[in-house]
């Protein structure tokens, strides 16, 4: 399969209330980029029935997360149907060391790899603010109380750091700052992809 050799593929982190979400889209639709979300995999291999599809509902069923293997078995299926993509930018992949050196390995065999990982670095404290306004208007409740708000700052950092340590290893993790407004924000991404554009092309 000859996959385009020019594509950028990017590993976007932030905790929750970074701006993920919307970063995420900003990116998608100045560079072209297609979301890879695992969980938007999982539910559309298991509403086609694929053989992965099948394979994930039979550990879901039974309460068990599906195995890494699974998971990469669809992203690679992924890449596979769209060879001409300008990239990827993965979302909640890889959450773990293992995930990513196996995602890693993939991206290998297919001649391409994660060119850069960009974590959104936003003070705690702004993060319970942001949060605790979105459980006013959103009705989640998990961002109802601030106790469990800074559970899930605190999860997320414990989660990512390996992966972060993981990929600063090879000079691909970029911290930016994540606190200014989407506008800023964006900028900030907007200048690490375009350099890594203009290298790619």
């Amino acid at each position: 399969m000859n996959i385009n050799n020019n594509m950028v593929n990017l590993i976007l982190f932030g905790p929750p209330g970074s701006g993920k979400g919307t970063q995420s889209a900003n990116i998608i639709e100045k560079y072209g980029l297609i979301h890879l979300s695992t969980g938007d995999l999982l539910r559309s291999e298991i509403g086609g029935k694929t053989p992965l599809g099948l394979e994930a509902q039979k550990f879901m069923d039974q309460g068990l997360l599906v195995p890494d293997e699974v998971v990469i078995g669809m992203i690679s299926s992924k890449l596979d149907a769209n060879p001409e993509a300008a990239g990827f930018i993965f979302d909640g992949f890889p959450r773990t060391t293992a995930q990513a050196e196996a995602l890693d390995k993939l991206l290998a065999l297919k001649k391409t790899a994660i060119h850069t990982v960009l974590s959104l670095e936003v003070p705690e404290d702004e993060l319970i603010r942001r949060l605790l306004e979105r459980g006013l208007t959103s009705g989640r409740s998990d961002d109802a109380s601030e106790s469990i708000v800074k559970n899930r700052i605190v999860e997320y950092h414990n989660k990512t750091a390996p992966v972060a340590d993981h990929y600063a290893k090879f000079g691909k993790f970029r911290k930016i700052k994540g606190d200014g407004t989407v506008e800023a924000t964006f900028e900030l991404l907007s200048k690490e992809i375009d350099e890594l554009v203009s290298v790619r092309a």
